[in-house]
C-alpha cells in the first residue's frame, strides 16, 4: 500500500492541453537505438510507461538532415517513412496510459553530418565544438536564410512530432547545440538582432516557441529544456524573458558532469539549487533530473517547491517498475541505480544502452525480456549456484523467481563477491547496491538458500547431487603483466615485488615504500586504488600506456573528475608508458611514442592489465559428468567472470541470462 507521504508524486499535473497521471517524468535520454532500431526503441519506452512512468520521452531528435549525429543513433522526424518509426513508440507508450514526449533538437556546429555531408551551422566558422569527436570539419556562419531555415525545420518537424502521436514537443535549448550558442554571450557575436543584447540572444529560442506553439496547437504540450545555472547568474535573466511562454521547463545546469556525473563524485538531487531558483521565477510546471532514486527525496523536492515533476533518466533504466513500485508500497524492492554510468558508455559506442542494474534493459524488444516478468518452470529442478558474486546473486534471484529450488553457496562469509570488495573503495559505496537488492530479494524467497562460508569442490558438488550446476567463482587480477599491450611475461628481478591488485581489495597486508600502479585495463580501478593507497599515506605512481589516465572512463563521462581526483591526491601520473621490467626499487618504463627507455622508483608494483578466470572446479565438474558418477548434474555452466572477465555490468547479464535460458 502507497505511503501516504508519497501521495504527491501520484496527483495528476496540467501541462498546457493535455495532463500527465503523475509526477514522474522520464526525460529525453539516449539509448543508442534511435532511427536505427525503432521497435527495441519502443519495446524499452513502452516498458516504461507500463512501469508508471507518467511521461515518456524519446531521445535527441533532429528535425532535419543538417542535423546528422553520425554514427550515434539519434532519433529523427525528417520525413514520413520517421513518422512511422516514432508512431511505433509513441503506440507503446500510450498503451499504459501515459504521455509521450519528443525532444527536437537543432545540432548545430555540435554535430558533424558525417553521414548526410550536409554543411553544419554555427555562429562563426570553426571546427566542431564536440570536443569528444575532434572531426577535421569547419561549420558554415549561419546567416538570415540559415535562421528562416532553422525556423521552418523546427516547424515542419513539430507538425510531424503530432502526425507521430506525441503528446510533448520541445524547443531544445541546452547541451552545446545551435541555440546553446545563440544564448552565450561569449559565443554570440553576431551584430544584428540575434546578437549583442540578451533580448537579441534569446530572439530565437522564443520565436521556435512560437514556431513550435502555432504547429502544434492544442494537440500537444510545449517544452523547453534550458541549461539556469547558479553559476551563470544571466542565465536567470534569459530564463526571466521566457518564464511563462512554454507548458512545462525541463531545467539543467550548463555542467554535464554534474547533470549526468558518476557517483563517485556526484549524488542523488545535485541540481537541486540551481533549479529552485528558477522555479520561483515562473508559473509553469519545472521538470528537473538529479538521479532521484528515494521516494523520500523525491517527495521533499517536490512537496518544497523546488519541482513539480521528478525528472530521471538512469533511475529509470535501472527501474522501470520504480514508480509502481512506490505506488504498491515497495519501495524496498526498488532495483536503485549506482551512478556508474555504463548505459551513457554504450549510447557512446553507438550500440543499445544497458545497465549493471537491469540486465533486462536493451533487450526488450530482441529477446522478450521484462524488468519484473520471467517465465516460470512447470518442474522445479534443484539448481547449485557456486559463488555469491554479481553473476551468482543474480542467477540465484532469477532462478528462484522462475521457481527453481536453488542452493546458493558462496566460499566466503561475505556475499557480494568484487562488488563487495569494490564498493569499500573511495566513492564507489553506491555500487553494493548491485549486492544488496539481489540479497534483498533472495531473502524473501522461500525457494532459495543460502550457504556461507562453503567452498566447494568437484565432489563435494556431486555429493550435493543438483539437477543443474552455475560455476560463478569469478577471476582474479594477475601479477604477469600480460595484457592489451604485452604478450609475454613483464621481466623482474628475483628481489622485486609485484603484488595483485586482489591484496589490495581484500584488505590484505602490503609493503612499505612507493608504489606503483601500472594501468593498462583503463577503466576506473586503477584510479581508485590509487586514491586508496594514498589515504593509507602511501606515495603512489600511476602509469600507463594511454595518452591521458583511465581512457575508457571518457565513456562514462568521469575521466575528467578522474584526472582531478588523482591531482588532487597527489598520486604522480605518468602517460603513454609501459612496463618493460621490474627491478627491486624502481620499474623500467618504455615510452610507447618515442620507444625510450625511463627508470620510475617504485619498491612495489600493482599491475592491472588482465584477470583470469577461477575455472578449475567448472573443469573438474565437466570431467566428472563424463563419467556418468553417481550426483552429476544434468548440465554445467560457466557465467560471470568465471566464463570471461568483464565489467559487472556483464557479469550480472550472465547470471540473468543462465537463468533465464535454462
Amino acid at each position: 500500500m502507497q505511503s501516504s507521504r508519497y501521495d504527491i508524486l501520484f496527483e495528476p499535473i496540467t501541462l498546457g492541453p493535455v495532463t500527465a497521471p503523475n509526477r514522474f517524468y522520464q526525460v529525453p535520454h539516449c539509448t543508442g537505438m534511435g532511427w536505427h532500431r525503432p521497435k527495441t526503441l519502443a519495446a524499452m519506452r513502452g516498458i516504461k510507461a507500463e512501469g508508471g512512468w507518467g511521461v515518456v520521452c524519446t531521445e535527441y531528435c533532429s528535425v532535419h538532415e543538417s542535423t546528422d549525429d553520425g554514427y550515434y543513433p539519434y532519433a529523427r522526424l525528417w520525413n514520413d517513412e520517421d513518422i512511422r518509426a516514432n508512431a511505433l513508440m509513441t503506440d507503446a507508450v500510450h498503451e499504459h496510459g501515459a504521455l509521450a514526449g519528443v525532444e527536437l533538437c537543432i545540432g548545430g556546429n555540435y554535430v558533424a553530418n558525417t553521414d548526410s555531408r550536409v554543411p553544419t551551422l554555427g555562429m562563426i566558422s570553426r571546427p566542431s565544438t564536440n570536443v569528444d569527436l575532434p572531426h577535421p570539419f569547419q561549420c558554415r556562419r549561419l546567416d538570415k536564410e540559415d535562421i528562416r531555415n532553422v525556423r521552418k525545420w523546427q516547424r515542419d518537424a513539430a507538425k510531424r512530432a503530432i502526425e507521430a502521436g506525441f503528446d510533448i514537443v520541445y524547443v531544445y535549448a541546452t547541451h552545446g547545440y545551435l541555440l546553446s550558442e545563440f544564448l552565450s554571450a561569449t559565443i554570440n557575436t553576431r551584430t544584428d538582432e540575434y546578437g549583442g543584447s540578451l533580448e537579441n540572444r534569446t530572439r530565437l529560442v522564443r520565436e521556435l516557441i512560437a514556431e513550435t506553439r502555432d504547429a502544434i496547437g492544442d494537440k500537444a504540450a510545449l517544452a523547453v529544456r534550458f541549461a539556469a545555472d547558479l553559476s551563470d547568474p544571466e542565465t536567470y535573466d534569459a530564463f526571466a524573458m521566457m518564464a511563462d511562454m512554454p507548458d512545462l521547463w525541463d531545467l539543467t545546469v550548463h555542467d554535464y558532469g554534474i547533470e549526468m556525473g558518476a557517483s563517485r563524485f556526484v549524488k542523488e538531487s545535485a541540481l537541486e539549487n540551481s533549479i529552485a531558483k528558477a522555479k520561483s521565477m515562473t508559473s509553469k510546471p519545472v521538470a528537473a533530473v538529479g538521479r532521484f532514486t528515494s521516494p523520500d527525496t523525491m517527495a521533499r523536492v517536490v512537496l518544497g517547491g523546488v519541482q513539480d515533476m521528478i525528472g530521471a533518466a538512469r533511475p529509470s533504466i535501472a527501474d522501470p517498475f520504480l514508480p509502481v513500485k512506490i505506488r504498491e508500497g515497495r519501495p524496498e524492492d526498488i532495483r536503485e541505480c549506482i551512478g556508474c554510468n555504463i548505459c551513457y558508455a554504450h549510447n557512446s559506442l553507438g550500440v543499445p544502452i544497458r545497465c549493471t542494474q537491469n540486465p533486462t534493459m536493451g533487450e526488450e524488444h530482441r529477446k522478450g525480456w521484462h524488468p519484473e516478468r520471467i517465465a516460470t518452470v512447470s518442474k522445479a529442478e534443484r539448481v547449485l549456484v557456486v559463488g555469491a558474486g554479481p553473476a551468482g546473486l543474480e542467477a540465484a534471484r532469477a532462478l528462484g523467481q522462475r521457481g527453481y529450488d536453488v542452493m546458493l553457496a558462496e566460499a566466503s562469509r561475505d556475499l557480494g563477491g568484487r562488488v563487495t570488495q569494490e564498493s569499500k573503495l573511495p566513492g564507489l559505496s553506491e555500487w553494493a547496491r548491485v549486492r544488496d537488492w539481489r540479497v534483498g530479494q533472495i531473502e524473501k524467497m522461500t525457494n532459495v538458500e543460502i550457504f556461507r562460508e562453503s567452498r566447494l569442490g568437484a565432489s563435494d558438488v556431486l555429493s550435493v547431487g543438483a539437477d543443474r550446476v552455475l560455476v560463478a567463482t569469478g577471476a582474479s587480477w594477475t601479477v604477469d603483466g600480460i595484457g592489451r599491450h604485452r604478450d609475454t611475461p613483464v621481466p623482474r628481478t628475483d628481489d622485486a615485488t609485484v603484488v595483485s591488485a586482489d591484496t589490495v581489495l581484500s584488505g590484505g597486508d602490503l609493503p612499505d615504500g612507493p608504489v606503483l600502479i601500472h594501468d593498462d585495463d583503463h577503466y576506473y580501478l586503477a584510479a581508485v586504488l590509487a586514491l586508496a593507497l594514498r589515504q593509507r599515506g602511501i606515495d603512489v605512481t600511476y602509469m600507463t600506456p594511454g595518452g591521458r589516465p583511465a581512457s575508457w572512463t571518457r565513456y562514462t563521462n568521469e575521466q575528467c573528475a578522474t584526472i582531478k581526483s588523482l591531482a588532487d591526491a597527489g598520486v604522480t601520473v605518468l602517460t603513454n608508458r609501459l612496463i618493460d621490467r621490474v627491478e627491486r626499487d624502481h620499474v623500467v618504463s618504455h615510452c610507447v611514442l618515442t620507444g625510450t627507455d625511463i627508470p620510475v622508483a617504485a619498491d612495489w608494483v600493482i599491475p592491472l592489465t588482465r584477470r583470469e578466470a577461477h575455472e578449475a572446479l567448472f573443469r573438474d565438474i565437466e570431467a566428472a559428468m563424463t563419467t556418468s558418477g553417481p550426483g552429476a548434474p544434468k548440465s554445467v555452466q560457466r557465467i560471470g567472470d568465471c566464463d570471461a572477465p568483464g565489467i559487472i555490468a556483464t557479469a550480472v547479464y550472465s547470471g540473468y541470462k543462465a537463468a533465464v535460458e535454462l
